[in-house]
């Protein structure tokens, strides 16, 4: 790329990865998805608590961008979702809670990002889709994160028909968090953020962590990691401080986050 497709900003404790290509709408081609893995592995070192990802122009994400498709071979084809699959993850892997701040249409590959946040609000005027339904490429690897979002036959809808759908409707299906009025969308996030940051940042992260290693287990493999991750938590010294201060109605004092050392 010859020029950023995104940018990073910092407001306080919260990071805000913007995506900055609107004449292109936002496309995620292959140079803009390695952009924006590198930023977010960033800023998962960093000691931001919280991370916003956001877009610019009347498009929030129109998926992958078709010029790298066109006529590539299997191994281009590969190299285009590999690459896709590892931005997906690093958003779940870093240790800060992301959200989506959705603004318009999310589509394709937009709407699995959307999905792989860990939180979204949409504004009124948002819409998502997945549009693989109404032409020749199906979405496969959307699926992947919507599925898990807003479950099968819901996911599957959506997939068929390659019918958007309203922001009211993403609310109502788990796709995003809540909606908001256009004017209040940058508000509520920074809010969400907020409230996503209160107590101890190295908990949280293990909290997320934890989240993701569990959710897709059965019941019973799921209570067998998770005994393991609060036992282990118990004994941490931000648990034993929270403990200790509600017992002696005290406020707490927890420590900075360790990632920014390298932990992570």
């Amino acid at each position: 790329m010859d020029a950023s497709a995104i940018r990073v900003g910092r407001q306080g404790e919260i990071a805000t990865i913007t995506l900055d290509r609107p004449d292109q709408r936002n496309a995620l081609a292959l140079g803009v998805m390695r952009e924006l893995t590198e930023a977010f592995g960033a800023v998962g070192r960093s000691d931001a608590l919280a991370v916003v990802l956001a877009a610019e122009g009347p498009v929030f994400s129109a998926g992958h961008n078709f010029g790298d498709l066109a006529g590539a071979d299997l191994d281009a084809a590969h190299e285009v979702f590999e690459v896709c699959t590892e931005m997906m993850d690093t958003i779940q892997r870093i240790p800060q809670p992301v959200i989506a701040q959705v603004h318009a249409l999310a589509t394709a590959a937009g709407c699995q990002l959307v999905a792989s946040c860990d939180l979204a609000i949409a504004a009124e005027s948002a819409a998502f889709a997945l549009p693989g339904g109404r032409g020749g490429l199906f979405c496969h690897t959307p699926l992947v994160a919507v599925a898990r979002s807003i479950g099968r036959k819901r996911a599957l809808e959506m997939a068929l028909s390659g019918d958007p759908i309203d922001a009211h409707t993403a609310a109502e299906w788990g796709l995003v968090n809540r909606v908001v009025a256009d004017d209040r969308l940058g508000e509520a996030v920074l809010e969400m953020a907020h409230r996503m940051t209160r107590g101890a940042p190295d908990s949280k992260a293990a909290g997320k962590r934890g989240f993701y290693a569990q959710v897709d287990l059965d019941q019973t493999a799921a209570y067998r990691a998770m005994i393991e991750l609060m036992a282990t938590s118990v004994v941490s010294p931000d648990a034993q401080e929270g403990i200790d201060a509600f017992l002696s109605k005290r406020p707490a004092t927890f420590r900075p986050p360790a990632w920014p050392r390298g932990s992570e």
